[in-house]
């Protein structure tokens, strides 16, 4: 959990050429050298652009029944018109009467439920190839929790370019961790870290980290308070930053003006990291009562990866497995918990290592921790999404938000477990073959 170690980039990337370094790393060079123009090699096209088009598809969705997770308002015989890759109507086919444009490919979705598509709120995606994996099973926007050498920036502008071939994403940049093994190769900037004897620990050296994310152009930071539980060889109840060293990372966060996201597990670490101004907490298996308190006082949100921490029971490794099997259902209480005090939750896989989890599947977990199913949905639509900042084009499929859907066969209200099958994904009006 937490990011699996990948090859280095060539010893010639520069900070000037991330996109490209991070691109060929990443695998999407030969994707962006066919999509992208000269204007929006510089940074001038939007988020849809295709080709240097600037805009995404165009796309009908009609016939099924509409659930938005806003409201929990479900329609019948419901119409989605997506222009440009942009939700223009969105109801019932009596309500909108003639504003169904003619000559528009149709996706014909009756006797199937309709939503928009998923946020995955901490997944890992060092490659072209998972991020079009998470795409396919549903994610279509989400947050990186962090890369070993910023291919979640070049992921990020694939999503611009290409956006059927990956999530709208939030980039991480690399870890702030107190060893940074072989990110030291990530940028020329981080090589002086190698000096420490004692790792990156120093309000200077955590700054440092952290101010190389922000010219790499990172959305968010990330961070851990603790040890990782993935590993067999280390105690995720182990603490490796203290409340003072959290605080310059998040102050130093947000002098560029982002949160962090920050791993956690032991109940001191979890309120070391939040009473440090932490956006959002994760994993946080031994999160205790008063840090939830003080998390809704705050609005620190909660992203548990109960995907990951279930994964562990049906490991291999002894150590693992038994981590699994006690870490979930302490987790599965501290949800529960988290959500009757009204903490905000988001769902998020943690996956990493090639192989991407269905973020359905943590919608299935929260509802297995006793999120009514409405409220568990919301975890990977509209309250992920307001944790990313995208709360106003996306988690919905209203008129203004993003092109972004999700078609299914049954009523995830009914059955959450629909979410981990999708029937149909559109991601910024195109369609995209499903998992």
């Amino acid at each position: 959990m937490c990011v699996e170690n990948t090859p280095p980039p060539s010893g010639r990337l520069t900070r000037r050429g991330v996109l490209a370094g991070a691109a060929a790393l990443a695998g999407t060079s030969a994707v962006l050298a066919q999509a992208v123009s000269p204007a929006a090699a510089s940074g001038g096209a939007p988020e849809a652009a295709r080709g240097g088009a600037g805009r995404g598809g165009d796309l009908v969705v009609e016939g099924g029944t509409l659930l938005d997770p806003a409201t929990g308002e479900v329609t019948e015989d419901a119409v989605v018109v997506i222009t440009g890759g942009v939700v223009r109507a969105a109801g019932s086919r009596a309500r909108l009467g003639n504003r169904v444009p003619s000559g528009v490919p149709v996706l014909r979705a009756h006797g199937r439920w309709v939503l928009p598509g998923l946020v995955d709120a901490h997944i890992h995606l060092n490659t072209a190839a998972e991020a079009r994996d998470a795409v396919r099973k549903g994610a279509t926007s989400a947050r990186s929790g962090s890369t070993n050498f910023f291919q979640d920036i070049a992921v990020r502008e694939l999503a611009r370019q290409v956006p059927e071939q990956a999530p709208r994403l939030r980039a991480a940049g690399v870890f702030v961790t107190p060893d940074l093994g072989d990110t030291l190769l990530a940028d020329p900037e981080l090589a002086p870290l190698a000096r420490l004897r004692d790792g990156v620990r120093s309000p200077e050296a955590l700054r440092r980290v952290v101010e190389v994310n922000l010219a790499r152009g990172a959305d968010t930071v990330k961070t851990r308070v603790n040890e990782r539980a993935g590993l067999p060889d280390q105690d995720p109840l182990t603490q490796v930053y203290d409340h003072e060293q959290l605080s310059a990372i998040v102050a130093a966060a947000r002098r560029g003006g982002k949160g962090v996201l920050c791993h956690s597990y032991s109940e001191k670490g979890c309120h070391d990291a939040v009473t440090a101004g932490i956006r959002s907490l994760e994993h946080g298996a031994f999160v205790g009562e008063r840090t939830l308190h003080e998390m809704r006082r705050r609005g620190t949100y909660f992203t548990p990866t109960l995907t990951a921490i279930a994964g562990l029971a049906d490991s291999p490794d002894p150590v693992l497995a038994e981590r699994g099997r006690t870490y979930l259902p302490v987790l599965k209480r501290a949800v529960l918990a988290a959500h009757e005090l009204g903490v905000p939750l988001a769902a998020g896989t943690d996956s990493s290592g090639g192989a991407v989890d269905p973020v359905g599947g943590e919608v299935v977990l929260m509802h297995a921790a006793g999120l009514p199913a409405l409220d568990a949905l919301r975890t990977a639509t509209t309250g992920a999404a307001k944790l990313l900042g995208l709360d106003s084009t996306v988690g919905r499929l209203a008129r203004g938000y993003a092109g972004d859907v999700l078609v299914v066969d049954g009523d995830p209200l009914a059955d959450p477990s629909v979410l981990t099958r999708p029937a149909h994904v559109v991601r910024a009006g195109f369609q995209v073959q499903a998992a």
